[in-house]
């Protein structure tokens, strides 16, 4: 299938990732979950990893509140938030618990380093850049799981993760991601003008993009049983 539509500053970063991005949005963990061969074990210590990260990542999203220039990324930044406080972060705590996993088991989980350094490079992105250095570190994790999910939604069959597959390629986070690219293209028209490709500027948002990536590729490998 083609790759979702979620604006044109996404699709130029993605490209601009090369082969970083099919490692990550094609990685065997994804391939395991999508043919459900996948141990159970693994997906349980990828999502305990990925409760913390989730912690993280909040507070990334916090910080473009404060980055924001105008009230309308405000107000999508702050959405995210909640959005992410309130029900993906609840959603690993119901899956977990549903595996014999208590929340102060969850949340005593030790964070490992391939979390460590992908979030704290989010994070320092955000604190030493601008509102779209932020916005390049965020997407891959964002626009990356709303691409992954549609494409595994469209060609899974049976497999014990369905749950997770309908949940990133279901309608309601499809809209968030193609409203994230959205907001991502006009912060790039509002900042950097009708020519941003063609700035110097722009290769610096290219490369928080693909490390990000790189991490994102490297935190599917956490998912080892």
């Amino acid at each position: 299938m083609s790759a979702p539509d979620y604006g044109t500053s996404f699709a130029a970063w993605r490209t601009a990732s090369g082969d970083h991005w099919r490692a990550y949005s094609h990685h065997a963990f994804l391939e395991g979950m999508k043919d459900g061969t996948l141990p159970r074990a693994a997906f349980l210590n990828y999502l305990r990893q990925d409760y913390v990260f989730l912690i993280h990542f909040s507070r990334a999203w916090s910080l473009a509140v404060v980055k924001a220039g105008t009230l309308d990324e405000m107000k999508a930044a702050s959405a995210t938030v909640h959005a992410l406080l309130h029900f993906e972060m609840d959603l690993h705590i119901r899956t977990c618990e549903a595996a014999g996993i208590a929340r102060a088991e969850l949340e005593a989980t030790e964070e490992a380093p391939e979390n460590l350094a992908y979030t704290r490079y989010v994070l320092e992105a955000g604190h030493s850049g601008d509102f779209l250095d932020l916005m390049a570190a965020l997407s891959p994790c964002v626009l990356g799981y709303g691409e992954i999910g549609a494409r595994l939604l469209a060609e899974a069959g049976d497999t014990p993760y369905r749950d997770w597959i309908e949940t990133y390629g279901g309608a309601e986070f499809q809209t968030l991601c193609r409203d994230t690219g959205a907001l991502i293209d006009r912060a790039v028209a509002h900042r950097l003008g009708p020519d941003a490709q063609s700035l110097p500027r722009w290769q610096q948002l290219c490369r928080h993009f693909t490390t990000a990536t790189r991490l994102e590729a490297a935190f599917w490998g956490l998912g080892r049983a």
